[in-house]
């Protein structure tokens, strides 16, 4: 176990949400940490812990602060944790804007406090795994990436709430591959986008392709829908959310220069040119040791004493950037597709 400053860190939950009480737990149940309390101003929450209405009503020692409130609000918060000096892990997407997290970024940097972004998915290991194997070269430069981010959502996630205008999976689902993809291939440099009909009859994005293009020269697509129940996407091939059914099929595949590998199997194959079969390399995933959200809140320690974030606020800006100007894009064409 790392050396975290010699003590027990204690950290504040701000969020009562699903994925903030997550967090909550996952602090009370490390050695390591004391749980502050929870910071929500629905004070009619029930929750194990002290309760504060906001964060201005902490009075206690704080080493480090989860923000889990909805999205809009992350930079806010980020600042008032920023003017206290606080080290924090802020839920993704890092701000609600652009401009946002630009700016939350240039305060973290100007009084260097540190960050930490909670896109979790890079600490899976087999995340880790895919980013080794291209870093190493076992399949040569990266020429080529296609991805399929595929499910069908139930009817019922879209009835009585905001999802029913604003729910596009590029920035609910799309921007975690596209997280992925940065960070195992290299930063995204060009993006179009092609939006596709409508089958809900919904004025929001349902379904579209994606084509990109990294600094490093490779090329890469994404397709995706929320109406069409496949076996392909992240969730499923690592079966990673309970709520969603495991399939263990790959959902990403890699070419390169001396080979190609598809992903969350981690197949690997190698080759010359097309007068031989390519071979399959024997390979196996790796499985992850602990679950990601606690491998996050093991790293939080780590940067709370100084360590490299694994994505910073900065970083994390990169990835909204994508996502964002993809979902402007597909919001200016129309939901219907004709010849």
């Amino acid at each position: 176990m790392a050396n975290r400053g010699g003590h027990v860190k204690q950290i504040l939950v701000v969020g009562g949400g699903l994925i903030g009480i997550r967090h909550l737990e996952a602090v009370k149940a490390h050695p390591d940490c004391s749980l502050v309390g929870l910071a929500d101003p629905d004070m009619s929450l029930e929750v194990d812990a002290p309760r504060f209405a906001s964060m201005a009503e902490v009075t206690a020692a704080v080493d480090g602060v989860i923000i889990a409130t909805p999205t809009h609000l992350h930079a806010a918060h980020g600042m008032e944790a920023a003017a206290r000096g606080w080290p924090m892990l802020i839920e993704k997407p890092v701000a609600g804007s652009l401009e946002q997290a630009r700016e939350l970024a240039k305060v973290l940097q100007d009084h260097k406090i540190a960050s930490l972004v909670g896109h979790h998915r890079r600490y899976h290991r087999v995340v880790q795994q895919l980013k080794s194997c291209l870093a190493s070269g076992q399949i040569g430069d990266v020429v080529t990436v296609q991805v399929i981010w595929a499910m069908r959502k139930p009817d019922a996630y879209f009835q009585g709430n905001w999802r029913s205008q604003d729910g596009s999976p590029v920035m609910i689902n799309l921007v975690h591959d596209i997280d992925i993809l940065r960070f195992a291939i290299g930063e995204i440099t060009q993006t179009t986008a092609l939006r596709g009909r409508s089958q809900r009859g919904a004025t929001r994005i349902e379904t579209g392709a994606v084509a990109l293009g990294f600094e490093t020269g490779a090329v890469g697509t994404v397709a995706f829908s929320d109406v069409t129940p496949s076996p392909w996407s992240f969730e499923a091939g690592t079966g990673e959310n309970p709520n969603i059914g495991a399939t263990h099929q790959d959902m990403m595949w890699i070419t390169g220069t001396k080979g190609a590998v598809s992903f969350p199997s981690m197949t690997l194959w190698q080759g010359e040119d097309w007068g031989q079969a390519a071979r399959k390399i024997s390979a196996s995933a790796e499985k992850n040791i602990k679950v990601p959200l606690d491998a996050q809140l093991d790293h939080f320690l780590d940067v709370i004493d100084g360590a490299k974030p694994l994505i910073d606020v900065a970083d994390a800006t990169k990835t909204l950037e994508v996502a964002v100007g993809l979902e402007a894009e597909l919001a200016g064409q129309s939901d219907i597709v004709t010849a």
